[in-house]
């Protein structure tokens, strides 16, 4: 189930529309990328900026924000014969069974480490992958065919020692390596995600400035996001997150008052589902969720989102498409494409309404 089915078998996305860099660095403000707003009651799509999101939304609107902040989880290693290979770390702390998970990637001079194909990986139980510094992690056991749990062994607490060692995971349509400082969100307070929560990148004080005068709330969750190779399309791991009290009973009191929770990215939405009753009540929630939103399970939380633009055959379109259905979803995609709207972390942005 993806945009696929309704969009035909061989829909792509061209390879021009990944956004290779910051829109800083294209020549726009961080708040200056475009915004396909999705109407699921009218079936419509709409033109705008970012900016205009505090005229789009409504007072009383709740948007949840994630507040974890990126981690540099690219690490630089070595196979026991010398070979250079990047270590992609998937946590700022150890899972339930207080093990890391890691991806392996090719070293490919002047370009971003490259996927392994499982049947060319040298990841095997006991290799050990020499890190900086003295460093070194050794493979224990499969995950999945591409992802591994891990034991590390690091000479100083593993949050320094990537500050002080690791870069931000970049992948092939990102032109650079770019500093972790445009891999962090206005809201991004608590270190632990090894890929950037990107659907709120373009926020900046400003429009937040905006929509509090515009009487739009925020409210923060944490969700600290996993590797999401985009070469895979593998369904949702565990990961970390909190619902505080605080957001829990905000939700509560938007959606008694007959306003819309909005969750801005896919993160916020597992957040508040994964702590979510059967009738949507939201409650307070710490630990690790492995909930996989589907659209037959649907929504009960959540009202509209936030969110990027994902590949065709991502595992996120199945959340995509619980919260606004899949004829709406597949319209702002084969919008997106004709109006050349750009994808991935750094690209334009999608916002799902019911009305």
């Amino acid at each position: 189930m993806t945009v696929l089915t309704e969009l035909g078998p061989d829909f792509t996305v061209p390879p021009e529309l990944s956004a290779p860099a910051p829109a800083e660095a294209r020549g726009r403000a961080r708040d200056g990328v475009r915004m396909l707003v999705g109407r699921r009651e009218r079936d419509t799509v709409e033109h705008h900026r970012f900016t205009d999101l505090p005229d789009v939304l409504r007072p009383g609107d709740l948007l949840v924000v994630n507040n974890s902040a990126t981690i540099p989880a690219a690490l630089p290693g070595r196979l026991p014969d010398g070979t250079p290979v990047a270590l992609h770390l998937s946590s700022a702390q150890p899972d339930q069974r207080g093990a890391f998970l890691v991806e392996l990637r090719r070293v490919v001079p002047g370009r971003a480490a490259e996927y392994y194909p499982p049947e060319d990986s040298p990841a095997r139980p006991g290799l050990r992958i020499g890190l900086p510094a003295g460093g070194a992690a050794e493979l224990t056991t499969p995950f999945t065919a591409r992802l591994w749990y891990a034991e590390l062994d690091l000479p100083a607490a593993l949050l320094p020692y990537l500050s002080l060692h690791g870069r931000a995971i970049r992948y092939g349509y990102v032109d650079r390596d770019w500093p972790m400082e445009a891999y962090q969100t206005a809201f991004a307070s608590i270190p632990g995600s090894s890929e950037m929560p990107s659907a709120a990148r373009p926020f900046t004080t400003e429009v937040v400035a905006r929509l509090a005068g515009r009487g739009v709330l925020l409210a923060p969750i944490t969700l600290h996001t996993g590797v999401a190779s985009p070469e895979a399309h593998e369904a949702p791991y565990a990961e970390r997150f909190h619902v505080p009290a605080a957001t829990a009973r905000l939700v509560g009191h938007v959606r008694a008052g007959g306003g819309r929770v909005i969750a801005v990215g896919t993160t916020a939405v597992r957040a508040l589902e994964s702590a979510a009753d059967p009738d949507g009540t939201v409650h307070e929630a710490d630990g690790w969720t492995e909930l996989v939103i589907t659209p037959e399970r649907g929504v009960r939380a959540v009202d509209g989102l936030l969110t990027g633009w994902h590949e065709p055959r991502a595992s996120h379109l199945q959340l995509l498409a619980a919260v606004a259905g899949l004829p709406l979803l597949a319209r702002c995609y084969r919008e997106a494409v004709r109006s050349r709207y750009l994808w991935h972390e750094f690209g334009d942005v999608n916002l799902l309404l019911p009305a």
